[in-house]
């Protein structure tokens, strides 16, 4: 690290790191609740497309940061943070079934019923996106370093969209066929729903690509960084 980058870089990069944990918890926290896209509209495959959870909002924010750091700080830097983004996921569910567990007093404002209708997710649902998610970052790390290296650290766009597309296709198709061998999901829904999920996270993916380059130019002009250089931690 250069003594112009310091504890500023390091700040940063912890300030990413609880961006990254805090969208990937509160998307499993609030999965349970749909909605419907409307600037479009049909079915496919008998599900209608784009009925969405609410849980996909705050979810591509975390493949942009993971790309951001990837650039910036480098593959090993982008691993830790996924990793302790699955460490924190796993920690959440285990307090949210702890206080589903603890009964509610009669004054309670929010009765045992009213708090596992919301909050009491299914282990194996919670296993599944995590499964699927943990696949999905780190191929989308990986992919995004093969093309860095292939392309000699141009191309951003290129990078970004490649591993984001690949990964996020990955993410859907696994989610939605672990929660169908679980039983959760009906099988009849299986290709509607991966089909909307995916190109939903397709379209965020694509326009999130200005943000990165704009990123990655205040990161360099701030650490004076060259083209592939990256901030070592």
């Amino acid at each position: 690290m250069k003594p112009s980058q310091g504890p500023l870089a390091a700040k940063i990069y912890l300030y990413l790191a609880a961006l990254f944990i805090t969208s990937l918890v509160v998307s499993n926290l609030i999965f349970q609740k749909f909605f419907y896209w409307y600037p479009f509209e049909g079915e496919i495959f008998g599900s209608r497309l784009f009925e969405l959870s609410v849980g996909i909002l705050p979810y591509p924010l975390t493949f942009l940061i993971t790309d951001l750091i990837s650039k910036i700080y480098g593959k090993k830097s982008a691993n830790r943070v996924v990793t302790a983004g699955i460490f924190a996921s796993f920690f959440s569910m285990g307090i949210l079934l702890m206080a589903d567990a603890v009964p509610a007093m009669e004054s309670s404002p929010v009765d045992d019923a009213t708090f596992t209708q919301v909050f009491s997710l299914s282990p194996l649902a919670v296993l599944a996106s995590m499964i699927a998610y943990l696949l999905a970052q780190f191929v989308d790390i990986r992919i995004y370093h093969f093309w860095k290296k292939l392309t000699q650290g141009k191309m951003l766009w290129l990078r970004n969209n490649f591993s984001t597309f690949a990964s996020q296709f990955l993410d859907t198709f696994s989610v939605v066929l672990l929660l169908s061998l679980f039983g959760i999901l009906p099988w009849n829904l299986f290709f509607g729903l991966v089909l909307s999920g995916f190109v939903f996270k397709v379209i965020v993916a694509a326009l999130d690509t200005p943000l990165l380059y704009l990123f990655v130019w205040m990161f360099r002009k701030k650490f004076d960084l060259k083209v592939g250089e990256e901030i070592k931690l």
